[in-house]
């Protein structure tokens, strides 16, 4: 997803948020305010966490799996002219880049919860607070 599509997105979760709470034009508020008043977290992180959620999901199939084998797949030949193309692989990448990690340790990351199933504890960016897949978050 590119940063356009990104910021599009956000503007319409934000959008849909304050005609839930019925605040037009001229009673504006801020979007951290709007989004503190709904309770809801912004939409970066929200598409953050279902990455990784998904990651996890992908990590805990059978290494036979189509799935898991497109994660680590890089086709042959050229691409097209132009620059790179934003993949979802190159967003995980990144990502972990921004907290010093690679693709090995990431299987390390799978941690027991508390009923039993395996879990990807997720990338949650700074000043996120709460609760979050059973952990208490700071």
């Amino acid at each position: 997803m590119t940063d356009q599509d990104q910021s599009k997105l956000s503007t319409f979760h934000t959008k849909c948020l304050g005609r839930i709470l019925r605040i037009f034009w001229p009673n504006t508020i801020n979007n951290e305010e709007l989004l503190r008043k709904c309770n809801q977290l912004d939409m970066a992180t929200i598409l953050t966490r279902r990455r990784w959620k998904w990651l996890g999901h992908v990590i805990r199939k059978d290494s036979r799996s189509h799935t898991k084998t497109a994660l680590h797949w890089t086709p042959d030949g050229k691409r097209k002219r132009g620059g790179p193309k934003t993949t979802w692989r190159r967003t995980v990448e990144a990502e972990l880049k921004e907290i010093n990690q690679t693709w090995g340790p990431l299987k390390g990351w799978l941690k027991i919860a508390t009923n039993g199933e395996p879990l990807l504890l997720p990338y949650i960016p700074a000043g996120i607070t709460g609760n979050y897949f059973g952990m208490s978050l700071g």
